[in-house]
């Protein structure tokens, strides 16, 4: 066998060498959706929880619990109105949460559908609950030119709430830039 042809057979065993091993990651990757349905319980505006397992509305962000905003220069508990949003959607009958990634928590990242709300994310946005956390544009400005919930006053984005409350040092914000790049919540 002559040294070119040996170069294409080695060169065509490599790529479909190659060519496998992308199948096999490829198929590694494609995790099935795991479906949850039960008595959803809302920790706050944008986790629910089902037993002992929880779950993040993926592409939304609420206020923190504890935190308040201002409406008509009166001070409101936006995080409680939020979870209370929250608990009442997920209560409808048929209500299910669909995910197939975890965040850095561990919780699922699910998008929540119910009968009478449909998308519980998108909805959460639309009525001012919660803002977009990269999912949900289209229902922010719907909320914001409604002047719905959080956008009828002033408030501080719950993702600058949680840093204001933690240690700001540079480690932390690398590690939520690098979070943010791979797509952590």
């Amino acid at each position: 066998m002559t040294r070119g042809l040996r170069l294409i057979r080695d060169g065509v065993t490599a790529f479909a060498l190659l060519a496998l091993l992308a199948l096999i990651a490829a198929k590694v990757n494609d995790s099935a959706a795991i479906r949850r349905a039960g008595a959803f319980h809302a920790a706050d505006g944008d986790s629910l929880t089902l037993g002992q397992e929880r779950l993040r509305l993926e592409g939304i962000d609420a206020p923190e619990l504890n935190q308040s905003c201002e409406r008509a220069g009166r001070a409101w508990a936006c995080g409680h109105v939020a979870r209370e949003a929250l608990q009442a959607m997920v209560l409808a009958s048929g209500t299910f949460c669909q995910g197939d990634r975890r965040d850095r928590y561990d919780r699922l990242l699910v998008v929540c559908r119910s009968g009478t709300d449909g998308d519980i994310n998108a909805a959460m946005v639309r009525r001012g609950m919660a803002v977009s956390y990269g999912g949900y544009g289209k229902e922010e400005l719907e909320a914001r030119g409604a002047k719905a919930g959080l956008w009828a006053g002033t408030f501080e984005r719950p993702r600058d709430v949680r840093d204001h409350a933690g240690d700001n040092s540079g480690y932390d914000e690398a590690l939520r830039f690098i979070g943010w790049i791979v797509g952590w919540e």
